[in-house]
């Protein structure tokens, strides 16, 4: 059963901030003000109809009230807390959970000025070395763009249903025939008045597609393979007719800045895009048939390794759900790049990774599938497959890079994916015991831990060397 009981306390702090006494709020609800008094302190529950009526009388998203939202806080908290700063405070793992619990708001404040402090701090560093180099430019001690946008969609859980009806609409509007995909998307563009140019790679100055406003042309590079063509165009048409919807959803107050609003417009855009390449109920469908086979769903809707994966974490629709995933990109250097969880994993928002995870196995066997049933420290099981992917510019003096992606879920909904078979789902030995990240977890033995744990403080042997240099030996 769902632990609900923080909602009393939020329900207290959303009263307070409009300034209602307990007798006020419980005569709208029509209820008591005792029966109100023991639900903000978890003694009672929160019925639907009540909850209901909160959001009227207090004009409140339900979202807001999501025991997701909680847990993702307390997450969040704890990650913060485990900064070296406050390494003399020994703030417990119940303490982060009663101050989210009893007082959500100030949770929030405490997380956004820890992100003020930490963009301060790497401001100063930014600033430190250009001007050891003589150079100010580019310094910018603003928030991330990319985390406000990662956090609006780990908001939405990856679902927007507006640009789902978008991408059903426009199939049954356009009319086009599957088999010949390309041929129909340009034809929609030039019915918009837009006209497709295939462009060499010389021409195109860097980019890989080109949107002249004025003239409504639209250029992509030869470079493109034909399922990347087609991504580019829905994304164009997505832009054009979905504008309204895109841009209210990017008008999120939790967006602060013009270039964060841009990033989720590029990001429900790409969305869009997904969603007509792989239509909700097809795509759900063959991804239950097929049991999630990335390569098999790639070749037939003709999209690429990531983008199949990034649709598979977008199947949320209320009746008609796939597998809950989450999904991690990385670079070679460990940086995290794109991330989404509706598994329940939590990732690292301000620090490194743990480098257990098989993502990071990934680069050691390029263009392999690496599977992994993992462990965190509370008992938690997930299973993960991941693998590299390449992206190149098109020529041979082109930059190529590589990246890679990782998809997972619980470990109970392992066996619905094709990748768990042969793999003894209840083996201990098969577990490999992961983390989020090496301040937030206990566990002594690793011989990768980089950091000490928040729980234990640091204890120096200077004559014994245990498996880390932070493990815990015993020696004379």
């Amino acid at each position: 059963m769902r632990d609900t009981s923080h909602l009393g306390a939020k329900v207290r702090s959303l009263r307070r901030q409009q300034s209602l006494t307990q007798a006020q709020l419980a005569e709208r609800l029509g209820i008591s003000a005792s029966y109100l008094n023991l639900i903000e302190h978890g003694r009672r529950s929160l019925s639907a109809p009540l909850l209901i009526k909160l959001a009227e009388i207090l004009d409140l998203d339900l979202k807001a009230l999501s025991a997701e939202n909680h847990a993702r806080s307390v997450a969040d908290l704890m990650e913060v807390f485990g900064d070296p700063i406050f390494d003399a405070h020994d703030v417990t793992n119940a303490e982060v959970r009663d101050l989210c619990a009893s007082t959500p708001t100030a949770a929030r404040a405490m997380l956004a000025l820890y992100q003020a402090y930490r963009a301060a701090r790497e401001a100063a560093d930014t600033l430190a070395a250009t001007l050891s180099d003589g150079d100010l430019a580019g310094v910018d001690s603003s928030h991330l763009p990319t985390e406000e946008v990662s956090d609006l969609i780990q908001r939405h859980m990856n679902h927007f249903p507006e640009l789902e009806e978008g991408a059903e609409a426009f199939w049954r509007e356009a009319r086009i025939d599957r088999d010949d995909l390309y041929a129909g998307l340009v034809k929609y563009l030039a019915e918009l008045g837009v006209q497709v140019r295939i462009v060499r790679t010389a021409e195109m100055l860097g980019a890989v597609r080109r949107y002249d406003e004025e003239a409504k042309v639209l250029s992509l590079s030869e470079v493109l393979r034909r399922g990347s063509r087609n991504f580019q165009l829905a994304y164009q048409i997505g832009l054009l007719t979905l504008a309204g919807v895109i841009d209210r959803i990017a008008s999120d107050p939790h967006l602060t800045s013009e270039s964060a609003r841009g990033l989720a417009r590029v990001a429900l855009a790409n969305y869009f895009a997904a969603a007509v390449l792989m239509p909700y109920g097809p795509f759900l469908e063959a991804a239950r048939t097929e049991r999630y086979d990335l390569d098999l769903l790639g070749h037939r809707f003709r999209t690429s390794y990531e983008q199949t994966c990034h649709r598979l974490t977008t199947l949320r629709r209320p009746g008609a759900e796939g597998v809950p995933l989450h999904m991690v990109r990385v670079d070679i250097a460990g940086n995290i790049s794109k991330r989404f969880s509706a598994s329940g994993l939590r990732f690292a928002r301000f620090s490194g990774a743990c480098p257990r995870w098989n993502v990071f196995e990934a680069f050691t066997t390029p263009g392999l599938f690496r599977t992994q049933l993992s462990q965190m420290p509370d008992g938690a099981t997930f299973f993960w497959v991941a693998r590299t992917v390449n992206r190149e510019g098109g020529g041979y003096h082109a930059p190529r890079s590589v990246l890679a992606v990782a998809l997972g879920c619980e470990g109970s909904r392992a066996k619905e994916l094709v990748y768990a078979d042969g793999v003894d789902l209840e083996s201990r030995e098969a577990v490999v015991q992961v983390g989020i990240t090496c301040r937030l977890c206990e566990r002594m033995d690793c011989e990768q831990r980089a950091f000490p744990p928040l729980q234990h403080p640091l204890k120096v042997n200077a004559n014994v060397r245990g498996v880390s240099f932070y493990a815990p030996v015993s020696g004379r």
